[in-house]
């Protein structure tokens, strides 16, 4: 930590976000697919097959690389933003006792750094998600549509993100009372899962909104009709697929990158 930042957090989260890029695109691209699908239930395996049909291997990995770029950058913000946060939380009103934890096991100081994390990376985010959607389902866009669907992605990244963090120290907090431990693989698979579930129904309609597909319709309108046509989970079982992997291998790689940081930097 330089300064009160977290040099280390924002490198190792660049790692990160590269790494969840390399091992999810292929599903990322099927739930995007599914998720702008006019079908009314959409198949991961015959979207699978129609994709392989009509672009081969290369069109899993469509979009891929912008959101190359924009994953390192989007993923080294929310970590750099949450690990910087939150001991400054810490520094300032002190570390809170977990018998004032709102309902016993959530810390309030983790939920705003959380929050920060997330508002940091939605903001890196947007331009470049809006380019890999519109890649994904080959449809034109143009420099003035990058900002298409940029509010609700970065209200979607702050309940992600947070809501990941919280899972994680939630989880933290139940295997020390039992003295045992989890794996990052585990610890960020399970917990990037949790927090999907938590926010999927926003995905959908940031997705449509960067679709293209709905011009002129309202975040609201979406998330209404998204409700109404029984949508909010479309795309559900692809994504967390991809989110326990990606973001499970990816935590290895955040974990051994900070590790191997902190010590360059405090050799220093």
């Amino acid at each position: 930590m330089i300064n009160g930042i977290s040099i280390e957090s924002f490198i190792a989260g660049f790692a990160y976000g590269g790494t969840t890029v390399l091992v999810g695109q292929p599903l990322e691209t099927l739930k995007t697919l599914t998720q702008v699908s006019t079908t009314t239930s959409p198949n991961m395996l015959t979207t699978a097959k129609q994709l392989y049909s009509t672009s081969g291997i290369r069109g899993f990995y469509r979009g891929g690389t912008p959101l190359l770029l924009g994953g390192g950058l989007m993923r080294s913000a929310q970590f750099g933003f949450y690990q910087s946060v939150l001991p400054v939380l810490d520094d300032k009103f002190g570390k809170r006792d977990p018998q004032t934890y709102w309902l016993g096991c959530v810390n309030p100081h983790v939920v705003a750094a959380g929050w920060a994390g997330g508002i940091g990376r939605g903001l890196v985010e947007g331009p470049f998600e809006m380019v890999k959607v519109r890649r994904q389902i080959v449809s034109d866009w143009k420099f003035a549509d990058v900002t298409k669907g940029f509010g609700v992605t970065v209200f979607r990244n702050s309940f992600l993100f947070s809501s990941f963090v919280i899972y994680m120290d939630v989880l933290k907090q139940q295997l020390a009372r039992y003295d045992m431990t989890l794996s990052p693989f585990f610890t960020a698979g399970i917990c990037s899962n949790l927090a999907w579930l938590t926010v999927w129904p926003f995905d959908v309609v940031k997705t449509k909104k960067q679709s293209g597909k709905f011009e002129g319709r309202s975040v609201m309108w979406l998330l209404r009709d998204t409700v109404r046509t029984g949508d909010m989970y479309r795309g559900l079982s692809v994504g967390l697929v991809r989110s326990f992997f990606a973001n499970g291998i990816s935590m290895e790689v955040y974990t051994r990158v900070e590790k191997e940081l902190k010590i360059v930097f405090n050799d220093r």
